[in-house]
């Protein structure tokens, strides 16, 4: 089955790396998957290294009305199936309109949980034959706003196992890495830099931290507009010392091991990437009650779970998984295994590919 795929962002976030490993398995499950995105993106570079067609389109946004034409031009050439969209910032809307003009289905994979007003959802929404939540969370939100419920499932984002795991753990590249003693613990969050992934709160809640465990050092991984602003914050707090800021690294796989406690203070999220990530890597989470994240941290199994903004709450986990070595590893063997269990790439490339079958009226290629 040949499919198209519209990813409309610039750099290699979350949603970014699932549709890499969609296509991945897609590939490997005998489609023909075929990439579009914006010129320079970075998602270019990993889709053409598994041997993919890539186009890079010019892609500017939600008042881009011109990336009609662009993408109407090139689902005549590749003659695709149909067409996954995997991103909004305008490609949503317009490829949604390409395709219809085109007479080609098209699915939109829903990565966020904030809600849209019911008029625009009753018309945009029209344009998709299915529409993929990647979190019950999400498809909650969706139905909410009136979507039938026919029109909506959810195929949970995946992690692969064999690159995200509890070994090896290499405390001491970790260490030099970053100049941290080998006594101190490391608690670290993985978001970008926007104010709906609760930088703010996690910095409220650090003074009761270090008074209970001194030996703490923190790790603000990622990079976006709000980065100077909590910069500036934890200045004023006079914890340069304390809170480090190594930005976006892509060797996220090999840090995560090395790592004691993962936080995600989240006010909204659509199911959370970085969870995935650690779990499979063995690392107990505190995260927020919020969107899809309680589908991944399980209170009492693999983690504990806030109210949004709640950095009294926040600090208490935080502060009682750094004191009991076992429950963390308690915790972080239980998130492997739900990982494992309910998370894969095969699950993901599956439940996909399923939604094509449904939507194209065939089977899918059994998986060689």
């Amino acid at each position: 089955m040949k499919t198209l795929h519209i990813e409309s962002g610039m750099h290699l976030y979350g949603g970014a790396q699932q549709v890499v490993s969609l296509l991945q398995g897609l590939q490997a499950a005998g489609d023909a998957p075929v990439l579009a995105c914006p010129q320079g993106s970075a998602i270019a570079g990993p889709a053409r290294a598994l041997g993919l067609p890539v186009h890079e389109l010019p892609m500017r946004g939600d008042l881009d009305l011109g990336m009609v034409g662009r993408l109407r031009r090139l689902i005549r050439v590749e003659q695709p199936l149909l067409v996954h969209l995997h991103s909004r910032r305008g490609s949503d809307l317009w490829g949604g309109i390409a395709a219809r003009l085109e007479n080609v289905p098209a699915i939109l994979s829903r990565r966020v949980d904030n809600p849209e007003p019911r008029w625009w959802v009753r018309r945009k929404y029209r344009l998709f034959a299915k529409v993929i939540a990647i979190s019950e969370g999400i498809r909650t939100v969706l139905l909410s706003e009136g979507l039938d419920p026919g029109q909506v499932t959810c195929v949970h984002d995946a992690v692969d196992t064999d690159d995200y795991r509890p070994e090896p753990a290499d405390r001491a590249w970790l260490r030099a890495e970053f100049g941290l003693e080998a006594d101190e613990a490391i608690v670290a969050m993985v978001a970008q830099f926007i104010p709906r992934k609760g930088h703010r709160t996690l910095l409220a809640a650090l003074p009761a931290l270090f008074a209970a465990h001194p030996r703490t050092r923190v790790l603000l991984l990622g990079q976006g507009p709000e980065l100077n602003a909590i910069r500036e914050l934890v200045q004023q707090a006079d914890w340069n010392n304390r809170v480090l800021f190594p930005g976006f690294r892509r060797d996220i796989a090999r840090m995560l091991p090395c790592i004691d406690l993962l936080v995600h203070p989240a006010q909204m999220e659509g199911l959370g990437v970085a969870l995935l990530q650690a779990a499979a890597c063995g690392v107990p989470i505190v995260a927020s009650r919020a969107g899809g994240i309680p589908e991944i941290v399980r209170p009492g199994l693999n983690g504990e779970l806030i109210a949004p903004g709640d950095a009294v709450a926040l600090a208490g986990h935080m502060i009682s998984l750094l004191a009991d070595s076992g429950l963390r590893r308690r915790y972080g063997a239980a998130g492997r295994q739900l990982v494992l269990d309910f998370f894969s790439v095969a699950s993901m490339v599956r439940g996909n590919r399923l939604v094509y079958a449904n939507v194209c009226g065939s089977a899918p290629a059994r998986h060689a």
